[in-house]
């Protein structure tokens, strides 16, 4: 992972890479179980994403529903710039992400012959991220795609 800080300390730099690699990781590897978002996120988190807005407890399970709807997920994040004066409680933060979806057997199945298996994202988060006593967390965060190669799921009406 490429990381920059524009005035953050090493330290502070160190653990919010870190937290953006266990975000990506966790949600590769399902891990979803009780409480998992502690770890990363506040209780007010507000996320924007390219499917709208949500906040708190409802941004966490649409997280959730959106990774169930691929058969498998690989976020990589690279380019971390963190904005914060050394010993601040807040962070605004940059990165960048390669998204790549595998779609379930039963997406190219209903899409049909010649249906590609994967839907790829090249995207940008921003985040404001709070020190916590528990460490850094992701109170505000938004995703916007900058390309996409294959197609989305299908998502519900």
């Amino acid at each position: 992972m490429n990381t920059t800080s524009t005035t953050a300390t090493a330290q502070d730099h160190f653990e919010i890479s870190t937290l953006i690699s266990g975000i990506f990781r966790t949600l590769d590897e399902r891990r979803f179980e009780e409480g998992w978002a502690d770890a990363y996120y506040t209780d007010d988190l507000h996320v924007t994403t390219p499917l709208g807005v949500a906040e708190g407890a409802e941004a966490l399970r649409q997280v959730e529903e959106a990774i169930g709807r691929y058969a498998a997920t690989l976020h990589l994040a690279s380019d971390v710039l963190v904005h914060a004066e050394p010993g601040a409680r807040t962070a605004e933060v940059s990165w960048n992400a390669h998204m790549t979806h595998v779609h379930h057997d039963s997406t190219l199945r209903a899409r049909g012959e010649g249906a590609h298996p994967l839907f790829t994202v090249g995207g940008v988060y921003e985040g404001r991220f709070v020190r916590t006593d528990g460490g850094w967390r992701i109170s505000r965060m938004t995703v916007r795609a900058v390309w996409t190669t294959g197609e989305p799921p299908v998502l519900p009406a």
